[in-house]
């Protein structure tokens, strides 16, 4: 079992820049991608950025390239996401998951998922 609580959402005007974390606990052999995914009001949740946690490769879907970085500590079990240069349509819960079952890994295919935080960005 994996438990995951992110924090750091909140709401900032277009421009601004908001540092998500998410900390992990529990079983560490399930941890070996973790990502993060959003959903906003309407629509299916998407994944905005992953990392596998023992090289280190990262994917971005295209929208938040060169504006979101997706990072760990592994010492503080803890993942992050620095969000900068946020747009209205950035606006969602913002959700931690890892545990990954296959597949694509912007693909919601994890296995253990936050509870979220709310990221809203106002024009």
């Amino acid at each position: 079992q994996v438990q995951l609580v992110e924090s750091g959402g909140g709401s900032v005007q277009a421009g601004g820049s908001l540092r998500l974390s998410c900390a992990a606990s529990g079983d560490t052999d399930s941890r070996d991608c973790m990502a993060w995914f959003r959903q906003a009001p309407g629509k299916e949740r998407e994944g905005v950025a992953a990392i596998y946690t023992g090289g280190g490769n990262r994917y971005y879907i295209g929208s938040v390239k060169g504006r979101f970085t997706i990072s760990q500590d592994n010492a503080k079990n803890t993942l992050y996401l620095q969000m900068n240069s946020l747009k209205p349509e950035d606006t969602a819960m913002y959700y931690c998951a890892t545990g990954f079952e296959g597949g694509w890994v912007l693909k919601p295919g994890y296995m253990y998922w936050g509870q979220g935080t709310q990221v809203t960005v106002s024009s």
